[in-house]
């Protein structure tokens, strides 16, 4: 049955509670809401944790975030309370719900208020099923990148159809660079240059080993040991990156290079603008698909990111600075929407295993060669 017409929304909500990588590839789906409905209000729900991303690409109003504590169930709860609440005032129009995995937000956009739901729905396909409360249904699309489903999902405001927004692809293009206050970045690199007076006059290779809450998405440990060691002998310096929990690893490797140019950052960094403004002083990064990777994108830094449970198809970041790592196994990608990130694997993650140490250096010296001299 056709969808109802639908009138220009005056306040739309976004729900994106997830990763902060996710923030990033939906840039263009918010700078579209914006082209398209000049007018409308625009509000965001999400986790806490998050937050600082969403501020950082200033494209919702910090007076219309709606955050989330997730870390005790208490608080989480005392927050869902008054996140309805809140939403309920709005009296919105619609609700865009961008989740894969997560049936909560569902719910969130159904007490909302809001006329219009708008979410991601199996229809006649297996898994990703989080409740029928949606009433603008898209259908998920494994074989198309993750910004233009979300892009999709304004055209599915106001279409009719099952399944909705039967549409040529969106063409998306890479985020614009994150703006630094005047001073801002000669600042940051003078105090890590006075913290780590080993780095002055060197190119500084950032590395970033950690596989956080998903550990099969990465690169082993040993390949990165030797690839460190390789670069250290090149005579670039670097530095080990990631959040305080990440530093047993970083320690490992560290200790491993027995190196004076081979320095730990886990925890250094105060925020993700700090890590940007140090991207600044780096002229390549190295990491395991996530949050660093994403982040690069509003930077011109030279970046390689290891795919393999996830492919780089669906999740690359939109930027030209950004060289994806895929061996492209039969068995690849195994994290999908359809088993909740449920991968079948062993543990015995070939599909980066296969990505050779030599290999990556290879494109990493490429790469370095062109960066300028530090």
């Amino acid at each position: 049955m056709a969808a109802a017409a639908v009138p220009p929304p005056r306040r739309i909500l976004v729900v994106l509670l997830s990763e902060m990588g996710s923030l990033v590839l939906a840039q263009p789906m918010f700078a579209e809401l914006k082209r398209r409905y000049p007018g409308a209000e625009l509000h965001m729900l999400m986790f806490a944790k998050n937050r600082e991303v969403l501020d950082l690409l200033g494209v919702i109003p910090k007076e219309n975030v709606i955050t989330l504590n997730d870390k005790a169930l208490g608080t989480f709860a005392a927050d869902s309370l008054n996140a309805l609440r809140r939403m309920r005032a709005l009296d919105l129009d619609v609700v865009i719900d961008c989740e894969l995995f997560s049936r909560v937000s569902s719910i969130f956009s159904y007490l909302s208020g809001a006329k219009v739901h708008v979410g991601f729905h199996p229809h006649t396909q297996e898994g990703l099923y989080r409740g029928s409360f949606m009433n603008r249904k898209v259908l998920y699309n494994p074989y198309r990148h993750l910004s233009q489903q979300f892009l999709t999902m304004i055209d599915a405001i106001e279409s009719d159809g099952r399944p909705l927004a039967k549409a040529i692809a969106h063409a998306v293009s890479a985020p614009p660079p994150l703006q630094f206050a005047g001073g801002e970045v000669a600042r940051e690199i003078a105090q890590l240059e006075q913290d780590f007076p080993m780095l002055a006059g060197k190119k500084l290779v950032l590395v970033y080993p950690d596989g956080g809450i998903l550990p099969i998405r990465a690169w082993p440990p040993e390949y990165y040991e030797q690839l460190c060691d390789a670069l250290l002998q090149d005579g670039y310096a670097l530095a080990l990156i990631g959040l305080a929990d990440a530093k047993p690893l970083a320690q490992r490797i560290v200790a491993h290079c027995k190196h004076e140019l081979c320095i730990d950052l886990t925890g250094y960094t105060r925020s993700v603008r700090h890590l940007l403004a140090v991207f600044q002083r780096a002229s390549l990064l190295v990491t395991n698909d996530g949050g660093p990777g994403q982040f690069a994108a509003l930077t011109a830094l030279p970046t390689l990111v290891f795919f393999g449970p996830e492919t780089p198809a669906l999740y690359s970041p939109l930027a030209p600075n950004i060289h994806c790592l895929y061996s492209g196994l039969s068995c690849s990608p195994c994290l999908t929407a359809y088993n909740h990130r449920n991968s079948p694997c062993d543990g015995d993650n070939q599909c980066l295993r296969r990505i050779t140490p030599q290999q990556v250096l290879d494109q990493a010296r490429a790469l370095l060669q062109e960066a300028p001299a530090a």
